[in-house]
């Protein structure tokens, strides 16, 4: 039995026996490929896969896979492989690999079903390690290597151990996967001791190896991440951050990101947030807003409501970082080396910290826009909020922002001063690409939401969509989106249905973002006042955690937009730009960074909605524009914004502070002092953002 062409064989020893009604299954199949039909009620199954091997020789093993729909097991298969020996010397050969990826491709298809996740057993797992990967990259299953343990069985008053069938190994491994699953269908977010956050459940979910990694990026960047993870791992750094949620915004984002990644190199990085208080978090958007300028001038903080920040921190400082080996504890009694504040609402812990180990480095990030015209007013709101900043900040060894000027009152001394922009991570959920199977099934569960939401139904694809993925936020420019929206459809008043493009205005929410219902009945309520009969073309929806969701609306609309008034660096737009998607954008904050204007997108003034309209018009009417902006966008993103990126910059200033180091940036770009120290600085025709913009 078997291809002999593929250098093993494979016996069946027991097939997977379920069915699905052949109706059922050949009208699903059929609307597969009309994906607008999901829309009348079919869905694919949802169910959970276990997987394990039992070794009989060095040739040969048991596959055993088993199917659970969230109750009870439904399917196995048990599969015998035996490999050629110029398959077994090939340390490149994926047979094992191979066979389970197209066993469960086909399973799915036959069953019409979304496996979301599997238990991969340790044994698998160690002698198959690009399994995992290849499951999350090609099938969109979350991989979570799980222990198999043997089973306790009685016998005359003792219990013997008897080792698990490859079966019983498999329906175990698929029940350990279900137990880490959520209500809302995705894997728990883990918070373990001293509130640490345990990115992929203590990395027992494994999305992606070291080689995946490393095609993501050039030579260069990758050379140079490699001698600064050495030189941290040889010195047993310990990298400590802080900041005010483990979920829902950029920077968790990007912190399960780079934990992720280097977890792979054993390296000692840690991540700790507070226990969350809403009041508390009403107060800090307050103070965000204030800071950037997006509420009106009579929005004050009071000082009762600073010292409850104060409060706060202190009291999650002493509860969960003091004690035995806590990571404000000074490095010789087991505390950190270097210490992260990576968020604005934190920096409270700078001088808890400092009064541990006075000598330890601190790097403080503001990842905000702070007005220094505002701040610099004699008893304005934004000024009150940033002296009480900066008592805090101020203690900090090294202060990094976007890399925009204006961000930076003039407080923020210039040899202190560096520049590191926000990241993203291309091979996460937000941002991989996938199947088309993948793509539909979360296009269906967008319209379940909408249909739940009571809100327009998306077309797609018998109509095109645009699209603005962010917070609902203040600053976010969404009144301007829907005012240029309408302006487009006004430019397309004699164009079939078919042709008029829909827009969807869709965003994660996160704990500490109190203003998001407040802006999205803001948003509701000017469709319905103004463009009443724009209505059923515009899907305005929030969305719950699953990354994927987002992923499938980029990755199929036709135009990304981001119209933000006040802004950050907003990543999303790289992300845009990453799958060939041309944007059009205001000149905001660390946009104009990311855009080469009428090369990748658009750059357009805050309010211009003609402008917007124009572009949008042209980009839907004109191919050649269109497939020109598309290609350029995709192939040119720089490093500096994924992961390995980032990670290059982290660990450049941990090496660079730690142990009696100084570091002065001196309104130098983080990434390339860490290229320049690693001996791999930027070649002319290497991507990468402006840095003329920075000053």
């Amino acid at each position: 039995m078997g291809d002999a062409t593929l250098k093993h064989t494979t016996e069946v020893h027991r097939d997977f026996v379920s069915q699905v009604p052949e109706y059922h299954r050949v009208r699903s199949l059929s609307i597969q490929q009309q994906p607008d039909s999901l829309a009348l009620g079919t869905s694919l199954s949802e169910f959970w896969a276990g997987i394990a091997i039992e070794e009989e020789s060095a040739s040969a093993l048991k596959i055993g896979i088993a199917i659970h729909d969230g109750t009870y097991s439904v399917d196995f298969a048990i599969h015998r492989l035996s490999a050629q020996e110029d398959a077994r010397k090939d340390r490149d050969s994926d047979w094992v690999v191979d066979h389970i990826v197209s066993q469960l491709e086909a399973y799915r298809k036959e069953h019409v079903c979304k496996i979301l996740g599997a238990g991969i057993t340790a044994d698998l797992h160690h002698k198959s390690p690009n399994l995992c990967s290849r499951l999350w990259a090609e099938m969109d299953i979350v991989p979570i290597v799980v222990e198999s343990n043997p089973i306790l069985q009685p016998t005359q008053g003792r219990q013997r151990r008897r080792a698990l069938l490859v079966d019983e190994m498999a329906d175990s491994a698929a029940r350990k996967c279900l137990a880490a699953y959520a209500p809302t269908k995705l894997p728990r977010l883990a918070i373990s001791y001293q509130n640490q956050v345990e990115v992929d459940m203590a990395g027992m979910i494994h999305l992606a190896t070291a080689d995946d990694y490393k095609r993501s990026v050039r030579e260069p960047t990758w050379t140079a991440v490699q001698k600064y993870i050495k030189d941290v791992v040889d010195r047993k750094l310990r990298i400590v951050f802080f900041s005010a949620t483990p979920q829902g915004g950029g920077v968790a984002l990007m912190r399960h990101a780079l934990i992720r990644f280097l977890r792979l190199y054993d390296v000692d990085i840690e991540w700790f947030v507070p226990k969350p208080r809403p009041d508390v978090f009403r107060i800090t958007k307050n103070n965000h807003n204030i800071l950037q300028g997006a509420v009106p001038p009579d929005v004050r903080t009071s000082d009762e409501q600073l010292a409850k920040i104060k409060e706060w921190i202190q009291d999650n400082a002493e509860r969960y970082w003091m004690g035995d080996s806590g990571p404000l504890r000074a490095p010789a009694d087991g505390g950190a080396d270097v210490i992260i504040i990576d968020d604005p609402q934190m920096p409270e812990l700078i001088p808890i910290a400092k009064q541990f180990a006075p000598n330890r480095p601190i790097i403080f990030r503001c990842h905000i826009e702070v007005r220094d015209d505002l701040i610099l007013e004699d008893g304005s709101a934004a000024q009150q909020v940033w002296r009480f900043l900066w008592n805090s900040i101020k203690h900090a060894d090294v202060f990094l922002s976007h890399p925009v000027r204006s961000f930076v009152p003039n407080d923020v001394q210039k040899p202190a001063l560096g520049w590191l922009p926000a990241t993203t991570d291309w091979l996460d959920g937000l941002n991989k690409t996938m199947a088309d199977w993948d793509l539909q099934y979360y296009l269906h569960v967008l319209r379940q939401t909408c249909q739940a939401q009571c809100l327009p139904q998306l077309a797609y694809p018998s109509r095109g969509y645009f699209t603005q993925i962010a917070r609902f936020d203040p600053s976010k420019g969404i009144p301007d989106v829907i005012s240029s929206y309408a302006r487009f459809c006004e430019l397309m008043k004699d164009e079939p249905l078919r042709n008029v493009h829909q827009l969807v205005i869709c965003g994660h929410s996160s704990v500490d973002d109190p203003d998001g219902s407040l802006i999205y009945d803001q948003t509701m309520n000017q469709i319905r006042e103004s463009y009443p009969d724009l209505i059923d073309d515009i899907v305005v929806v929030r969305l719950g955690p699953s990354d994927q969701i987002l992923n499938a609306i980029m990755s199929l609309c036709t135009v990304a937009l981001q119209l933000s008034t006040r802004e950050g660096f907003e990543v999303k737009v790289s992300e845009a730009l990453h799958k060939g998607k041309p944007i059009i954008a205001t000149r905001a904050g660390g946009i104009p960074l990311q855009i080469e204007d009428n090369k990748s997108g658009f750059l357009v003034e805050r309010g211009d909605h003609e402008a917007v309209a124009k572009h949008l018009y042209d980009l839907v009417n004109d191919y050649d524009l269109y497939e020109e902006m598309s290609e350029y966008a995709r192939t040119h993103v720089s490093d500096e914004v994924h992961t390995v990126g980032n990670a290059l910059s982290w660990l450049y200033l941990a090496s660079s502070v730690a142990g009696g180091k100084t570091l002065e940036p001196n309104e130098r770009w983080i990434n390339d002092l860490a290229r320049e120290g690693a001996g791999e600085p930027y070649a002319d025709d290497e991507p990468r953002l402006p840095r003329h913009l920075s000053t």
